[in-house]
């Protein structure tokens, strides 16, 4: 009997013992998960603080974007049809040669976009096309020939940036489709899977990426990529009202070396409350069009722009 009753006592003292490690060990549990939720919500501060840090030093104050909702209700208000790109028409010839018929042209730019949808997909996303044609026009020539036309039709899908309710500006990724129209050894042709990006740093200047998957179906083409590149970065500058837009462009061209395509812009609004502009385009590189994109050219032109309300988008 005695061995009955020191047995039963043994079995409390090893339940006793199981329940006190059983309780230690589920408040050593709660305790890392409580270290664990505090380091992860320091992480998550540390890397808020930082991408506040890093955005207040690359994006300028400014009144005028600091209300993001209000800003991008503005261009889900605008009409869904309008100018994406600047429309220009402008006339010109080559630098340092005496102008002749032959080195003298007309270049225009007809560019245009329909937004499918407002900011209302997933992520806050929208659904757009775009359709961009570029001509270089042999004025001073008999019969005043067309010497290429490019056609540059996309399929879009963009998104705002914002952060901290100041609007940073916009991503986008695209389909694009570029060719001549023309059939025979005068046909080009290629397609580009491009990602880009459009930053307002301030109430006066833009900066602008773009990058591209470059899928060349052209046989006349193959080598288009080492002549017009495979992806550009641009600046813009408006003074006070846009009475005064500077522009830079630059496409890095194929190979590890630094060549790049260079378009220079400078533009005077003609009227006040107005987006109509004298323009001046300058450019050098190769590329500016298809049918010639292996002739380097150094051309300036003079002419007129009517820009976007929004932005400049290159």
């Amino acid at each position: 009997m005695k061995s009955f009753y020191l047995l039963l006592a043994l079995i409390f003292l090893a339940l006793t013992s199981l329940h006190a490690q059983n309780d230690t060990v589920q408040q050593d549990t709660i305790t890392v998960n409580k270290h664990t939720s505090d380091t992860t919500k320091s992480v998550k501060e540390f890397i808020s603080h930082q991408t506040d840090a890093l955005i207040g030093s690359v994006f300028g104050p400014s009144k005028q974007l600091s209300n993001a909702d209000s800003i991008v209700n503005k261009f889900d208000s605008q009409p869904s049809f309008g100018i994406y790109k600047d429309n220009y028409f402008v006339l010109g010839t080559e630098m340092f040669h005496k102008p002749t018929k032959y080195n003298s042209d007309v270049k225009f730019q007809i560019s245009v976009m329909h937004r499918i949808t407002n900011s209302t997909l997933p992520l806050k996303t929208y659904l757009f096309l775009t359709y961009t044609q570029k001509a270089y026009w042999d004025v001073f020539q008999d019969s005043f020939p067309f010497r290429d036309l490019n056609f540059n039709p996309t399929l879009g899908l963009g998104k705002a940036l914002v952060r901290n309710n100041r609007f940073l500006g916009t991503i986008n990724m695209q389909f694009e489709h570029e060719s001549n129209g023309k059939d025979g050894d005068a046909s080009r042709s290629w397609n580009k899977i491009s990602f880009g990006s459009y930053l307002t740093l301030n109430d006066r200047m833009t900066f602008q990426t773009k990058l591209w998957i470059p899928i060349v179906d052209g046989s006349n083409n193959k080598d288009i990529v080492h002549y017009s590149g495979w992806g550009l970065f641009a600046f813009d500058y408006s003074s006070a009202k846009r009475k005064y837009n500077i522009g830079a462009v630059v496409t890095k061209r194929g190979g590890a070396n630094l060549s790049a395509n260079i378009e220079l812009n400078f533009s005077i609004r003609l009227f006040s409350d107005d987006n109509q502009y004298l323009f001046l385009q300058y450019y050098n590189g190769y590329g500016e069009s298809m049918l010639d994109y292996k002739q380097y050219r150094q051309r300036i032109r003079l002419g007129f722009v009517i820009k976007p309300n929004f932005f400049t988008i290159y």
